[in-house]
């Protein structure tokens, strides 16, 4: 399986920016989002991450 494509991601801003200040309200423009490459796949998703915060709606 391949991975992206330079001009697949050069809108993306934020995803891999060590630089980011993240807020600590809830700030939705700090979302970044992209198509999904193969939606037919089903996905299984981990984070191994212990102070990774989320707020889902």
């Amino acid at each position: 399986m391949a991975g992206r494509k330079d001009d697949e991601m050069k809108d993306l801003t934020l995803l891999g920016n060590k630089n980011t200040k993240y807020l600590f309200e809830y700030s939705p423009e700090v979302l970044e989002v992209f198509d999904n490459k193969h939606p037919d796949r089903d996905y299984f998703v981990k984070f191994n991450c212990p102070e990774f915060t989320s707020l889902c709606q």
